[in-house]
């Protein structure tokens, strides 16, 4: 059950939850919007309908108005936007301190709202919250790059891995993790229809809105391949379920680093179809 309600007293009967119904199940019965039993199933569940209703006069799936933020005039002012886009950096200098726990919480519960293939959600956010879970993760993934390295079984194309071993084993320098006191992963189940963007996205949502609350972030592709192809038993370690497909890898906490303006890149390489 979708359990899908309408509001009469507050029901204007625009029509706006029936055009705007991507699965085209809404229709207007007796002058109020209605969604007949048998294509219930049919429903996407994206809340188009709660969403696009002027009065809140439409609740879906057991969600009410009430708990939607309006939205009014509200999103950022485009140069803003722009400024956060130009702006955002690769942070590779951390303060050793953990991000506070409800900020930390809220970072992923908005990111989560990243849209998905097929309306599907089920982007699996794996997080290590405290620095000192994080060095022990460090620890165990060096030392079986180490075992590997020692056993010359690095495959082919990752040979580079040994120098990072070397300078971690060396100086204690740490290439992979950067001395990030955080480590999200983001994964879903392989049998969706679009596993791998569905994660690149909602890192993208979360990269911006993390900088955005000042707190740094950096694409981890080292960790990456170090948990999901060259050390598989990591994926254990962080009970990364075993049909996901890791779409990639982040670090992230308070930046140790500021920055004073953006870079310069273009122009954009664009190709118009005549």
């Amino acid at each position: 059950m979708i359990d899908f309600k309408v509001n009469r007293v507050l029901c204007t009967q625009c029509g706006e939850c029936v055009a705007d119904c991507p699965a085209r199940i809404i229709s207007m019965l007796d002058g109020c919007p209605s969604i007949p039993e048998e294509k219930e199933q049919l429903c996407y569940r994206c809340q188009h309908c709660l969403a696009v209703c002027p009065t809140g006069a439409v609740s879906i799936l057991g969600l009410y108005p009430e708990g939607s933020q309006l939205l009014g005039s509200g999103f950022p002012a485009p140069e803003e936007l722009e400024l956060l886009i130009k702006g955002r950096r690769s942070v590779r200098r951390y303060k050793p301190e953990n991000l506070d726990p409800e900020l930390l919480q809220h970072l992923l519960e908005v990111a989560w709202h990243a849209p998905t293939g097929v309306n599907s959600r089920q982007v699996r956010f794996t997080v290590i919250d405290n620095r000192d879970k994080l060095a022990q993760f460090r620890e165990e993934v060096m030392a079986g790059l180490g075992r590997l390295v020692r056993e010359n079984a690095l495959p082919y194309g990752m040979e580079f891995y040994a120098e990072f071993v070397r300078v971690w084993e060396e100086n204690g320098i740490d290439v992979i993790f950067r001395d990030a006191p955080h480590l999200l992963v983001a994964s879903v189940p392989q049998h969706l229809p679009s596993p791998m963007p569905d994660c690149l996205i909602a890192l993208s949502y979360f990269e911006l809105f993390a900088q955005a609350n000042g707190v740094g972030t950096v694409w981890d592709g080292l960790a990456k391949w170090a948990i999901n192809d060259l050390l598989p038993a990591s994926r254990t370690l962080l009970g990364i379920p075993d049909d996901h497909l890791i779409g990639y890898a982040m670090v992230f906490g308070k930046p140790a680093v500021s920055f004073a303006r953006t870079v310069q890149h273009g122009p954009a390489i664009i190709h118009r179809v005549a």
